[in-house]
């Protein structure tokens, strides 16, 4: 008997949500298959249809986010802080367990290097000894802003987001303190 593909991407996605919910509120290793099998209404073997354990179901949505910014952000160019804005819009929900207090370090370390691995240019100077220094700055500057604007609840629009991003890299926190 062959599965119904609407079918199988729902219960794979139902696994996925409850798993996000639960990976926002607690560490990975206080999450169980069983809890995940109950909370989405499943069975366990259910579980072990699509994952072989809660690691392997963060994997696959590492690994989601990571190919949708191959096939969306790179192909539009959009690898700056607008560009992160619409993949927080788009993948919310993966987003907000990974990124959450219980996320993964090495997640956001790959996620930044996704979006500027080519070095975009916010005014740092070529091969200087600091320009690693001030890239990771301006890097981690954006990637704590946009958590921020996660945290509560997206309290700014993204344009305006992207802007206090804009300046901020460019032109630092005194630009802002004239106003």
């Amino acid at each position: 008997m062959r599965k119904q593909p609407e079918i199988t991407n729902k219960t794979r996605q139902a696994l996925i949500d409850v798993f996000c919910e639960l990976y926002s509120q607690k560490p990975i290793e206080k999450i169980t298959v069983q809890e995940i099998a109950n909370k989405s209404g499943y069975n366990r073997s259910t579980f072990y249809q699509y994952f072989t354990d809660v690691y392997d179901l963060l994997d696959f949505m590492e690994n989601d986010i990571l190919d949708y910014i191959h096939e969306n952000a790179h192909n539009k160019e959009q690898t700056d802080p607008q560009g992160i804005l619409l993949l927080f819009e788009e993948k919310e929900l993966y987003l907000h367990a990974l990124l959450s207090d219980y996320g993964n370090i090495r997640f956001i370390e790959k996620l930044k290097r996704e979006f500027f691995s080519d070095k975009l240019d916010y005014c740092i100077p070529k091969d200087s000894s600091m320009t690693p220094y001030l890239l990771e700055f301006n890097i981690s500057t954006a990637f704590s802003l946009i958590r921020l604007w996660q945290r509560r609840q997206k309290d700014l629009p993204p344009e305006q987001l992207f802007r206090l991003i804009d300046t901020l890299v460019n032109s630092g926190t005194s630009s802002i303190q004239k106003k």
